[in-house]
């Protein structure tokens, strides 16, 4: 697998933290979630390492209530999606669900997918729009958005996986993390991936989130029709639980 296309004596991204660590180490209770502190957040995220995947999928399912409600950034969301990004590699990952035959990881991603958007740079100037000066280094959505390159090194593994559901959805979590400018060195090769939503992609929304990539970063897109455009706070499985319904 390819882990990046950086150039010989790049400075590569740096490596998350063993998910382990981040269980143990995390002052859960005193982190911000929708609905009080994180105290409940470990028993949830031990979760997913579960062998059945009804029960990982409802463990996902309830983090996007927790730390994704009403597509927001809380204190705690940083630190469930370094667990979220750091458990792709365990074998738990690769649990296949029922009816669909698809490795949980697809889903693990497409949840990084939609919480990483919720801090992309659309929202964010979006936001700004009504609320200005929201954006400040000191914002717990500030604080997010600097992990962007560390997620991105535990997803970009997985752009050239074996399953075709799991290489979707690390390419889509790879455009919207590259957003951060010390990520732009790689925008030329996601640029493929890119068009390879676009060329195999079903989701509207995917596929309008692959072509504002290409345009931004200057890349021709003429003969791709653009996509109606959503209400502001939709996204990629922006409920964050498009892929989070039955049938498990």
């Amino acid at each position: 697998m390819n882990h990046s296309s950086s150039k010989a004596g790049a400075p590569r991204e740096p490596d998350l933290p063993p998910y382990r660590v981040v269980l143990g180490e995390t002052d859960w209770g005193s982190l911000q979630t929708a609905f009080g502190t994180g105290e409940c957040l470990p028993e949830v995220l031990a979760r997913l390492l579960e062998p059945d995947s009804k029960v990982q999928v409802a463990a996902l399912s309830e983090l996007t209530e927790l730390v994704g409600h009403q597509n927001s950034i809380y204190e705690a969301t940083a630190p469930v999606a370094m667990y979220v990004a750091g458990i792709l590699a365990h074998p738990a990952a690769m649990t296949l669900r029922p009816y669909r035959n698809v490795p949980i990881r697809a889903t693990l991603l497409n949840w990084l997918v939609s919480t990483a958007y919720d801090a992309s740079d659309e929202i964010v100037d979006r936001t700004e729009q009504y609320f200005p000066g929201f954006l400040t280094p000191d914002t717990t959505l500030a604080a997010f958005r600097d992990l962007r390159p560390m997620l991105y090194r535990a997803v970009v593994p997985y752009l050239q996986d074996d399953h075709q559901d799991v290489r979707e959805a690390a390419g889509l979590a790879a455009l919207v993390l590259a957003e951060h400018p010390a990520l732009a060195r790689h925008r030329d090769h996601l640029a493929v991936h890119a068009r390879r939503i676009l060329d195999t992609g079903s989701d509207d929304l995917d596929r309008r989130v692959a072509r504002k990539a290409l345009e931004t970063w200057g890349h021709d897109v003429t003969g791709i029709e653009p996509s109606q455009e959503e209400p502001w706070d939709c996204g990629p499985h922006s409920d964050g639980r498009g892929d989070l319904e039955p049938p498990f």
